[in-house]
């Protein structure tokens, strides 16, 4: 073999080398940081106006902080938790640590997991396939409150 046709295998290989992954986790790894941010989900349900703002952290962590306000009642309950997140390029999943500042036990269910797609850069709908609902999430500022 020549110097030239060593030198050229040598730097294919260093650069097959350097492809630790396949290109889907590439994409994956693109929606995953896509998500870090916060997100308001605003909906209103029997007379009851709620909001839900979630905020996704880029180490994996996340809290939400929720206010539900109905038509007769004088002031807004107000409920947050707290967990890990995870995107496993189909699904966000979140599993909840603490709700309202308590570690969540039995029989609260503590996880949340919806499908994911994308309508713009500002916003996804997410499908619950467990539970059966379709919800929708718009991308706020941070420091944004519910």
């Amino acid at each position: 073999m020549t110097r030239r046709r060593v030198f050229l295998m040598a730097c294919l290989g260093a650069a097959l080398a350097a492809c630790d992954r396949p290109p889907e986790d590439s994409a994956t790894d693109a929606v995953r940081e896509r998500l870090v941010g916060t997100w308001l989900r605003a909906y209103d349900e029997s007379g009851t106006r709620v909001r839900r703002v979630l905020v996704l952290e880029a180490d994996g962590s996340f809290h939400e902080q929720s206010a539900v306000v109905s038509q007769d009642a004088a002031v807004p309950r107000a409920s947050h938790g707290s967990g890990r997140w995870l995107f496993d390029g189909t699904n966000l999943k979140r599993h909840y640590r603490l709700v309202n500042g308590q570690p969540v036990s039995a029989p609260t269910v503590p996880f949340a997991t919806f499908e994911l797609r994308f309508t713009s850069r500002s916003e996804f709908v997410g499908v619950d396939r467990v539970r059966g609902r379709v919800v929708t999430y718009q991308r706020v500022a941070d420091g944004t409150l519910p």
